[in-house]
């Protein structure tokens, strides 16, 4: 409701408009909450929360996608894409793979497969974390010393002195203030007074949303268990397993033929356009196409590179 889904939510809390670069203008689109527990998904059985990870996310998102065909069989044979961005840079592959194996063991397509689509996706732990620290110094967002202590004492987390790394990794946090990380560039929310709006962005989107979501008669209208929505849940327990990286999957996935796309805006400092290109280095693909500007009207509206395989990785000028 904030970003590509087919509504968002007007500043009084109660009533909705269309997002017109809605994805479901040019194709069906299933938003799945997952794991049981985020947002108004839920488990009948408590232990469920207690032993969340990534493996059971993708097992209950195949079993749900499974059924989910049999009760709309209609879509069986259409081409079927996997999306997100984030953490799920470990839910998109991990689940594009389980269905691979399972089509594989049925020895029938039951899932029409075709590709993925990650984007800032947090996908390997070492890559990730040098690429926000290299991103944060680069913006201005991290003096000079905190960005050399972080060069001197870490060393991709098998530290040199863990104590030093610590504190320097604590201040490179902490000294870009109070910002949006997902948005360095965006203004913050100012609930006492009006809504500034650049470009169709909204920073108090996120309270019309909470408003609305928590409405009696929205959550009866989306067939929803009555409860308190919000941004985070405190329903799951623990995280029982998290690869330190998903590149061998993602390998895997390139092997079998899917398309698979990362693509990275460039204002995002929490999984930054660095990690990306950090990550895909790792891969060693060899280049199909040079990075370039891609222009609209005259306009350059991204920089492009693509790679044997795999189209990579679109970063976005603000």
């Amino acid at each position: 409701m904030t970003e590509l889904g087919p509504f968002r939510v007007n500043n009084d809390g109660e009533t909705l408009f269309r997002n017109n670069f809605a994805w479901n203008n040019v194709a069906n689109v299933i938003f799945l909450e997952s794991p049981a527990g985020v947002g108004f998904s839920y488990s009948n059985t408590s232990s469920d929360y207690q032993h969340t990870g990534d493996k059971s996310t993708a097992r209950d998102a195949y079993t749900f996608l499974i059924n989910w065909l049999e009760r709309f069989p209609q879509y069986k044979t259409r081409d079927f894409y996997i999306t997100g961005e984030s953490y799920a840079g470990h839910y998109v592959p991990q689940l594009a793979y389980t269905i691979f194996l399972n089509n594989k063991k049925a020895n029938q397509t039951l899932i029409n497969l075709k590709g993925i689509a990650v984007g800032n996706g947090w996908i390997d732990d070492h890559t990730g974390y040098w690429g926000q620290f290299d991103y944060l110094w680069t913006h201005a967002l991290n003096s000079d010393e905190t960005n050399k202590g972080i060069h001197t004492y870490c060393h991709y987390f098998n530290d040199k002195d863990p104590k030093e790394c610590g504190d320097f990794v604590i201040k490179a946090y902490n000294e870009p203030g109070d910002i949006d990380g997902y948005n360095i560039y965006a203004p913050l929310c100012q609930q006492d007074s009006s809504s500034i709006k650049v470009n169709n962005f909204d920073p108090c989107s996120t309270y019309y949303m909470l408003s609305y979501l928590n409405r009696a008669e929205v959550q009866t209208a989306l067939h929803a268990k009555v409860s308190t929505w919000d941004l985070c849940s405190d329903s799951i327990d623990s995280w029982i397993d998290s690869p330190a990286t998903i590149l061998p999957i993602i390998k895997n996935l390139m092997t079998s033929g899917l398309q698979i796309w990362l693509y990275s805006g460039d204002v995002d400092s929490v999984v930054p356009i660095t990690s990306t290109r950090y990550a895909i280095q790792k891969l060693k693909l060899p280049v199909k196409a040079a990075w370039r500007p891609w222009s609209t009207n005259d306009e350059v509206k991204t920089k492009l590179k693509y790679y044997h395989f795999m189209p990579l990785s679109i970063t976005f000028d603000t």
